[in-house]
This record gives C-alpha cells, sequence and structure tokens, in this order.
C-alpha cells in the first residue's frame, strides 16, 4: 500500500469564499475613492513643488500643478461613468 492519497479530488469550498473577500475589499475601495478622492501626487510626493537645483528657488510641480493631489484611479473611472 502507498501512504499517500490520489490527487484527483478537486476542492471547491473555498472559491464563493475567495470571491466573497475580493468583493469586500471592492467594496472598501469604492468607498475610500467617495470619501477620499485625491492621492498624494507620485512625482513630488504631495508637496506640489520642488526645489532648483540650487536650493535657493523653487517650482510647481508639473504633474499635479502646484496642488500637490491628483484624483485615484477608482474616482477617474466613476467620473467617466458618471457622464
Amino acid at each position: 500500500m502507498t501512504p499517500y492519497v490520489a490527487a484527483t479530488a478537486t476542492h471547491t469550498a473555498g472559491t464563493p469564499a475567495l470571491i466573497f473577500i475580493g468583493l469586500l475589499l471592492l467594496a472598501g475601495y469604492v468607498i475610500g475613492c467617495w470619501i477620499w478622492p485625491f492621492r498624494a501626487c507620485t512625482r513630488c510626493d504631495g508637496a506640489g513643488k520642488f526645489r532648483s537645483p540650487s536650493g535657493r528657488s523653487w517650482r510647481y510641480c508639473h504633474r499635479c500643478g502646484g496642488k500637490g493631489a491628483q484624483l485615484r484611479l477608482g474616482r477617474r473611472l466613476w467620473n467617466g461613468l458618471k457622464r
């Protein structure tokens, strides 16, 4: 006799649980995009401006327009669907 079990049986009891967890995460992200539609700019880290190489002056970030924030991807999708 062999001490192992044949690997022919399929086990799908965890699939509904994974789908439920995925839907919960998606709902959490949608709620987060609704409450906090902006994220920090990735180029300037939310500061909105950069120092010049000499360090004496500064300039506005071109990616966020000097605001330091950008719309989240989920919020952009939401606005596009709303239109």
